[in-house]
């Protein structure tokens, strides 16, 4: 015992000044003053923190000094996070995401973007199509407890007075009724879309053909009783943006199915952690455009009366996304592997 408490009297007498200057630069860079070390004293971190790991290694087995042990983990985890750690602030990552990588991981699934506003598109028209025909198809698309007297049995009057606010002391609770579910139907699809994409692509296929066609029957009913135009200044001054979250979520649920059934020359783990890794990005970015979308609904759409005024909000939110997501930019980050 008593050469036990030799060794590790000497261990620590032959290590403490290293210990004592590693943790002096590191309580220096921890005050967030980095700029004020040298370039000497920046190469002689890594150097004293593999000493200070080594003797980590050493003094659990010499030492029956814990109060030791505790000091050499606590040093040896603040210079981890010194060397290893992160370079840039949270405020610095969360800039360059909204700035560099959710633009970048939009624009590297291109093609499944356009692969889920082709499958909507196809939905809507082939829903237009089916209630031309026949307006049974309507309740196929958009559920009884959902319509609320919007329905092909509807007159034009009532249906005007759902795209529009009630004269005062009126009350109608069919627009904020119907605007709700849509907004919360939209966000449902998109968390499924994507999350249900490793199935080899089919249920978010069949997502975004059915939000389509829901889309569909709603305005084929307005264009019917000649309110199309209105229909959609109701509907496009919040859904351009919330119809292009839920694509772009269908797309994130292509990419990862698409590398479950193609994983290429990588094994098929490694293909889908790549494509999830970007689809994860675009389903960020997913949740601030159904916020955005949500704004939209609440306030600019329930106080902008005017027709043309929706559509020029509608349009301008158009020029917007499709500006920030593939306008020039510098190349790199997530799009770009």
């Amino acid at each position: 015992m008593a050469e036990l408490q030799l060794k590790s009297h000497r261990f620590r007498e032959e290590r403490e000044a290293d210990w004592r200057r590693l943790e002096r630069l590191l309580t220096k860079v921890e005050g967030r003053s980095p700029g004020k070390l040298t370039a000497p004293e920046l190469l002689e971190i890594p150097v004293l923190y593999r000493q200070a790991l080594s003797s980590l290694s050493v003094a659990r087995a010499i030492t029956l000094d814990q109060g030791l042990i505790d000091y050499l983990e606590s040093l040896c985890a603040r210079a981890y996070f010194i060397v290893y750690g992160p370079r840039t602030s949270v405020w610095e990552r969360t800039g360059r995401f909204f700035s560099h990588d959710w633009p970048a991981a939009v624009r590297g699934l291109w093609r499944e973007t356009l692969a889920a506003t082709l499958i909507g598109v196809l939905g809507l028209i082939v829903a237009m199509a089916l209630i031309h025909q026949d307006a049974g198809w309507y309740f196929s698309f958009v559920p009884k407890a959902l319509a609320g007297g919007r329905d092909p049995s509807a007159s034009a009057e009532f249906l005007r007075s759902t795209l529009f606010a009630a004269p005062k002391g009126q009350q109608h609770s069919g627009l904020s009724v119907m605007a709700a579910f849509l907004f919360t139907h939209n966000a449902g699809i998109a968390l499924l879309a994507f999350a249900l994409g490793f199935a080899f692509c089919v249920p978010t296929g069949a997502l975004m053909a059915y939000n389509g066609a829901m889309l569909g029957a709603f305005l084929s009913l307005f264009i019917s009783r000649g309110l199309g135009v209105e229909a959609g200044g109701w509907l496009f001054i919040h859904g351009v943006t919330e119809l292009f979250a839920v694509t772009l979520a269908g797309a994130a649920g292509f990419a990862i199915g698409t590398a479950t059934l193609f994983p290429g020359d990588r094994p098929r783990a490694e293909a889908v952690a790549q494509a999830g890794r970007r689809a994860a990005a675009v389903m960020t970015g997913v949740v601030v455009m159904l916020f955005v979308a949500g704004l939209l609904e609440g306030f600019a759409r329930q106080l902008i009366q005017n027709t043309a005024v929706r559509y020029g909000v509608a349009t301008l939110s158009a020029a917007v996304w499709g500006l920030y997501f593939y306008g020039p930019r510098r190349r790199g980050g997530l799009g770009h592997e």
